[in-house]
């Protein structure tokens, strides 16, 4: 018998090794998919029904703040105490979220909820991302993280439609509550396969050090919070206001948004702001590519409702076709040869010509179709990139750092999404004319300028490459 043939074949992420732990996952974030996807499409009609008025994009972007929270959280916590905790912890609060969501009677007890919602799902994919850290084998990460993309098809596929039907002819409150059975399968599938995890044996993070992280998490999401809210409300002030009431709170979203800069220097890796070399870029690009994404896509359903007249079952179908993209996208980089920071270049290329190609389409003029198709090729930019900033990051990093590092990745990508969806809200308000039909101008500036955050992102991109001393060459392949 020949040496190779003597060789058993490595276990693959679905061999019954593996099974238990890769479908549980998938549950959890199948259950974080519908609640995004579904919710992204039926908000308009919320919106409408509870008068939400120029307050739209905080329903958004307080889930993102939230998460900031979660996410820092989180990470100390599965440096000391291992996955569990933060996991169980992330179930509840997400479950606790979509109830006052489903039962809100005003606009901002939905914002609440979702604040909620946004702070358990922090810590859940903080946690998941930990757990495929320690079990997983380096080889089969890109798998899973493949596998973790094609989690979102079918939730991409139904969420949209299927919210968009119970928005239009039952109720929208049926999109949150519908998503709390998914959140109670996923932890009674995940549970009996990671159990038996425990602390680190060398915990980089004493409890002190753990203390001080949340201390400046809280920091950063009460500031990223100040900035978003004092923004919108500046920006959405009657023409008539005083003029010192809108130089007051335009001063207090600068501030905010100084002091979430001081603070995210202590959360992030050192240099990330600056775009060092290696693991700062890195996390730098993830935030970069999700500031464009996300916001461009939170508004998405709103644009082709006023440019196009469709109904939300069919806004959604512009959803549906970037998730799928998103899963095709993460399926390629799972089998990518070469260095894997060309992949973030060439995501971050893509994101940019699709979100500014959606500006430059902001007319009824363009077939419905066009968007839907350019909104794929956005998705699998995004599949491709952002499954490999995963992979390089756990590749970075150890036992004892794995949670830090997996929250700092989350906290890039969290708070991009944040800053884009509050940019976009903000030039929303100043520039929406209530009188006017379709808005295809104020769509376009928002679309083009989310593009410039894609573009950064091909600077970061290019600067990720890691380049060992001894061989010069990027130890990142698939």
């Amino acid at each position: 018998m020949s040496g190779s043939a003597a060789q058993p074949r490595p276990a693959g992420a679905m061999s019954a090794e593996y099974r238990a732990l890769t479908l549980g996952i998938l549950a959890i974030i199948t259950c974080s998919a519908f609640e995004a996807m579904a919710v992204t499409t039926a908000m308009p009609v919320v919106a409408q029904e509870l008068s939400a008025g120029a307050g739209y994009g905080l329903a958004f972007s307080m889930f993102l703040t939230a998460s900031l929270l979660g996410t820092v959280v989180a990470g100390s916590r599965c440096d000391r105490e291992g996955p569990l905790p933060s996991l169980g912890a992330g179930m509840a609060l997400m479950t606790v979220g979509l109830l006052l969501s489903a039962l809100a009677g005003e606009f901002w007890i939905v914002t609440a909820g979702r604040a909620v919602s946004g702070l358990g799902g922090g810590a859940m994919i903080v946690a998941v991302y930990v757990i495929i850290g320690e079990i997983y084998p380096s080889a089969l990460q890109p798998v899973v993280f493949g596998w973790l993309a094609a989690a979102w098809i079918l939730p991409s596929m139904v969420g949209p439609l299927a919210a968009g039907l119970l928005a239009q002819y039952v109720s929208w409150r049926w999109v949150f509550a519908a998503v709390i059975p998914i959140v109670l399968a996923a932890g009674l599938m995940v549970w009996p396969r990671i159990r038996s995890l425990g602390p680190p044996a060398n915990p980089a993070l004493d409890q002190a050090a753990g203390r001080r992280r949340a201390l400046w998490g809280t920091v950063l999401a009460a500031a990223v919070f100040i900035a978003q809210w004092a923004g919108s409300a500046a920006a959405s002030s009657p023409s008539g206001a005083a003029p010192s009431a809108a130089v007051l709170l335009w001063t207090a979203a600068a501030a905010g948004a100084g002091t979430a800069g001081v603070a995210l220097a202590r959360l992030l890796p050192a240099g990330t702001l600056r775009l060092a070399r290696g693991l700062p870029s890195v996390v730098a690009t993830r935030g970069l590519l999700s500031a464009g994404f996300v916001a461009a896509e939170a508004f998405l359903p709103l644009m082709v409702l006023a440019t196009h007249g469709v109904d939300p079952a069919t806004a959604g179908l512009a959803l549906t076709a970037g998730a799928v993209g998103w899963a095709v996208g993460s399926f390629l980089q799972a089998r990518a040869g070469g260095r894997r920071h060309r992949l973030l270049v060439i995501g971050a290329t893509m994101l940019a010509a699709a979100v500014g190609g959606i500006g430059l389409l902001a007319s009824p003029m363009v077939p419905f179709w066009v968007i839907v198709a350019v909104w794929s090729f956005a998705g699998a930019a995004m599949g491709l990139a952002l499954s490999s900033t995963s992979v390089m990051v756990l590749a970075l990093s150890t036992s004892a750092d794995r949670g830090r590092n997996s929250a700092s990745l989350q906290i890039s990508d969290q708070l991009g999404a944040v800053a884009g969806t509050t940019v976009a809200g903000i030039l929303f308000a100043l520039l929406q004319n209530p009188a006017a039909s379709g808005q295809t101008g104020v769509f376009r500036v928002m679309w083009l300028v989310l593009a410039v955050f894609a573009c950064l992102g091909i600077i970061s991109g290019a600067r990720s490459a890691i380049v060992t001393p001894n061989t010069g060459k990027v130890p990142f392949t698939a």
